[in-house]
């Protein structure tokens, strides 16, 4: 297993960015964003639209993506987290092996700040935020404006 690692350095082609947003539209099975949000995640990540950038942390076996997870940069410290886990997702196949453990491990120690994520409270993969540091700190309310 590799995980390589995207950002504004390394970029991603946009044959990358078109494969890694099917993954995550696939395998995301909890979250219902479209292909266009996922993508656009991505080229935050990449500096392809103005950004602050980010990263994309994709583990793959031989050529196959098993996992990716995406962070976006806030340019916020002190009141809000340096760092926005946009998406994370492990191949159906791949799952309960240690592997989406083994992506947020590399995110959290890659990443200058803190990571904030946000996860809708009847998420099964709550746990495994917890197990790996990640603590309920706030209640986030959206308007959303028609």
């Amino acid at each position: 297993m590799t995980i390589e690692i995207f950002d504004a350095f390394n970029r991603m082609s946009f044959l990358n960015i078109n494969r890694i947003t099917k993954f995550l539209h696939e395998h995301l099975e909890d979250c219902k964003d479209p292909k266009n949000a996922i993508s656009k995640s991505l080229l935050y990540a990449a500096k392809e639209i103005p950004s602050l950038g980010g990263y994309a942390f994709v583990m793959k076996k031989n050529d196959e993506i098993i996992g990716v997870v995406v962070i976006n940069k806030t340019g916020m410290s002190q009141y809000q987290s340096e760092n926005l886990m946009t998406y994370l997702a492990v191949h159906k196949n791949y799952r309960n092996q240690g592997f989406a453990t083994k992506l947020i491990n590399k995110a959290v120690n890659y990443c200058n700040g803190n990571i904030t994520l946000n996860i809708k409270k009847e998420n099964n993969a709550i746990k495994l935020f917890e197990k790996n540091g990640f603590e309920s700190m706030k209640i986030e309310m959206t308007l959303r404006k028609k």
